[in-house]
């Protein structure tokens, strides 16, 4: 049996999950006019440009977070999973998510 290539995760999709789950990392950045992106077939993955020698990663981090330590563990995160040197690129600040945002009540719960 055969997997479709649509169901195997490219290395840039890795790339993407593994740098979404470091702390203080709010989103990958496209770049301003969306250049930062692997252009995949049917998808593109913003913010991982996979190159044959480097991996540029461009993220926005929340406001406060030690940067240095961010693009550390955005490095390592992407180092990890396609063996090749890591750019990053901090593009933008963001605020911190809200820890406990305001439930609305649906209406059938009324």
């Amino acid at each position: 049996m055969t997997i479709p290539a649509a169901w195997i995760p490219d290395p840039a999709e890795l790339v993407r999950d593994a740098v979404s789950a470091v702390p203080g990392v709010v989103r990958l950045h496209g770049g301003l006019l969306g250049e930062v992106a692997t252009y995949l077939p049917g998808r593109k993955v913003a913010g991982v440009r996979i190159g044959p020698r480097i991996v540029d990663v461009h993220v926005v981090v929340v406001e406060g977070a030690d940067l240095r330590a961010v693009a550390a563990a955005v490095h390592r995160a992407a180092t990890a999973v396609v063996g090749l040197p890591a750019h990053v690129w901090i593009d933008d600040l963001a605020p911190a998510p809200d820890p406990d945002p305001v439930t609305v009540p649906r209406l059938e719960n009324l």
